[in-house]
């Protein structure tokens, strides 16, 4: 069998070296690469459903108060009693509490009778199909806008420190479930001797766990994540209940019970599977692993598929079995390359089939991705406006570039274990990969033997001669792992090959990295559907903004009302009259009135119109130019005679 390493040196030797050997700080530093790059891209997840619509419409004036109010979705969304809120200008709640699906992603919420006139504002707190939280606000007003008392948090649900804390955990679990499936696919399918390497087993091992504890943090989580933000609310046994009967947490719970059937597969594998000597019985365990463990992986794919992105939106059916088989291979190839790594730097040594058995798994691996990426690609951007012009289509063009990068330098690495097989010999297969190193190294070895004999130490003996021989033993298995070293290391076919699959970790972790944000993003063809939405909907709006705007000059004859119409009432050019009327209905004509706009939230204005004089009480100004939609402050000045004047303000929804 060929190997890539000399075939002397024990489990214990490979043990001691975990702790010495530089090889431990390169793994190290991938290890930090990764979890930096993970921390870097902790940020709160975006929203992948977006509203569309609602009745009233965003910013609408309308005559009389409606009875009930309507929000429309992008998505399917979860919703509960008190998602959905009503603030009347003072901040009162004018709704009963209690939400309705009204079909077609559309979702309604009734209100008191009586509620008064003026600027109403509805905060809406929802999860998306795809298991992601969404918040948000909008304003309509009764008879004509006024001022409002509400302050809504600037914070977005799932942000903060809960939402960073759920976003990494989060992460972990993708981390996890590539070394524990893709690890364990190696050993099975690619190197069974593995199997008894203490580092492999060790990296698979901590696959499990990382999956395993990033799950539970994430269920607990899961109540604050799309609730309040505190993180007390993860020990609400109450509210844990509650995501229980979510998608999410039933697919979180699901989980944890398929990492139970994983763990007993990990011991059977690295347990009687190692002990097997028997060929009949090793086949018959293996074959029983391999359904065993599929089922197990395939289950754990699908908890992902049954609760984000797959789930929702168009072909969902036939999405979410793609998605199982892209998360498998992307598994079997990430997972299957950090085992490499662990066996090329740790083992004593790894056979060069067992190199071209995972680069034909590597290669089927690509070819999966391929396929299901671009199925993935275009159900969720759409369009090539959504490639280059969304934060989603961009990362995918990210992610693209470093899968062919890392094709790349897997192809770098073929050619060295192409080398490799050529120095071994592949007309003998039981020659070594190694064995030209281990003739020239014999001779040093040799010499070794000579200059260094074996210490006896007497079996019997105090307990300082205990000590001396505990330390000559060290001593001696430290000489014999450098020795194991040196000649392993002096291959520089070897140590290409270590560099190169080294490289592909590296890009691995950064693509992996990638991959997870990709997931938290919403869709490009999500965001564009919706930014069309609102597009259409403000362009549906219809009638002229009206505001009446009561004034006082502090003359005798100094009080009276402004009203002011503009026609559409939206961004561009807009016909703008204003009557001024006294307090019993009649015409007041007053010498001049100015009115001005202003957008604070943007700092754009005042914006100053200078209206002309038509008939009495009433003034006219065409072209007048809102450059964008947002919360306008209208200021009206009016005067009533040389000396007595005054300047009215008035908020109003415009665009």
């Amino acid at each position: 069998m060929q190997t890539i390493a000399p075939r002397c040196g024990a489990r214990s030797g490979a043990a001691a070296r975990l702790g010495t050997s530089p090889g431990v700080g390169r793994l190290l530093l991938v290890v930090a690469v990764f979890l930096g790059a993970l921390l870097a891209t902790a940020a709160p997840a975006s929203a992948h459903a977006a509203l569309t619509g609602s009745d009233p419409k965003q910013g609408a004036v309308v005559d009389q108060a409606p009875t009930s109010v309507s929000l429309t979705f992008s998505e399917k969304v979860a919703m509960s009693d008190g998602s959905v809120r009503v603030l009347d200008p003072a901040g009162k709640r004018v709704d009963t509490g209690k939400t309705s699906d009204l079909g077609s992603n559309t979702y309604g919420v009734k209100l008191h009778k009586g509620v008064p006139d003026g600027t109403f504002t509805v905060a809406y707190q929802v999860v998306s199909a795809d298991s992601h939280p969404i918040s948000g606000a909008f304003t309509f007003s009764v008879g004509a806008p006024s001022d409002t008392k509400v302050a809504l948090p600037d914070q977005e649900v799932g942000g903060g420190f809960v939402g960073g804390l759920y976003g990494f955990a989060r992460y972990l679990s993708y981390a996890g479930f590539i070394l524990v499936v893709g690890g364990a696919a190696f050993v099975l399918g690619c190197w069974p001797r593995g199997a008894g390497v203490r580092p492999v087993q060790r990296l698979v091992v901590s696959g499990w766990v990382t999956l395993t504890a990033s799950t539970l943090v994430m269920l607990l989580l899961r109540a604050p994540y799309t609730g309040s933000g505190k993180i007390a609310d993860a020990f609400d046994m109450a509210k844990l209940g509650d995501v229980l009967q979510t998608k999410t947490g039933a697919a979180l719970v699901s989980r944890l019970l398929l990492l139970a059937a994983a763990a007993l597969f990990i011991a059977v594998l690295f347990g009687a599977y190692e002990k097997r000597t028997d060929p009949k019985e090793r086949k018959d365990l293996t074959f029983g692993l391999a359904i065993g463990g599929g089922v197990v992986a395939v289950g754990l794919g699908a908890t992902w598929a049954m609760a984000e992105h797959a789930s929702t939106g168009i072909q969902a059916g036939i999405a979410m079995p793609v998605d199982v088989v892209h998360l498998l291979a992307v598994a079997a190839w990430l997972g299957g390359l950090a085992a490499l790594v662990v066996a090329l730097y740790f083992a004593p040594s790894v056979e060069a089939g067992a190199v071209r058995r995972f680069s034909r798994v590597a290669f089927c691996s690509v070819v999966a991705l391929a396929a299901t990426g671009l199925y993935q690609s275009w159900r969720q951007v759409g369009s090539w406006s959504a490639l280059t012009g969304t934060w989603y289509g961009q990362l995918l063009l990210i992610k693209v570039g470093l899968v062919v990068v890392l094709v790349g330098i897997a192809w770098i690495s073929r050619r060295w274990t192409a080398r490799i097989a050529g120095q071994a010999g592949d007309t003998a297969p039981e020659a070594t990969a190694a064995a030209v190193v281990e003739q020239q190294a014999e001779k040093h070895a040799t010499a070794e033997r000579v200059e260094k004999k074996p210490v006896t130490v007497p079996a019997g003996g105090a307990g300082a001669d205990s000590k001396r021989a505990a330390q000559l033993a060290r001593q001696q298995a430290a000489v014999t792992t450098a020795r194991e070293k040196r000649i392993r290391d002096a291959d520089p076919n070897r140590s290409g090959l270590r560099r190169s699959v080294l490289a592909e970790a590296g890009v691995a972790v950064v693509l992996l990295a990638v991959t997870t944000v990709l997931t938290s993003t919403e869709p490009g063809r999500t965001e564009e559907e919706a930014a069309a939405s609102k597009t259409a909907a403000a362009a549906q709006r219809s009638g002229p903004l009206t505001l009446k705007i009561p004034f006082d000059t502090g003359s005798e004859d100094g009080k009276g009302t402004v009203q002011l119409d503009l026609d559409p009432g939206r961004t561009g050019s807009n016909e703008m009259h204003i009557f001024v009327k006294r307090p019993n209905g009649s015409a007041f004509d007053i010498p001049e009135v100015k009115v001005s706009f202003t957008l604070k939230s943007k700092d754009v204005g005042p914006l100053p119109v200078a209206p002309d004089h038509i008939a009495t009480g009433h003034w006219s100004s065409s072209g007048v130019q809102i450059p964008m939609a947002g919360n306008w402050k209208v200021a009206v000045t009016v005067r009533t005679s040389d000396i007595d004047q005054v300047t009215v303000n008035k908020n109003a929804q415009i665009g």
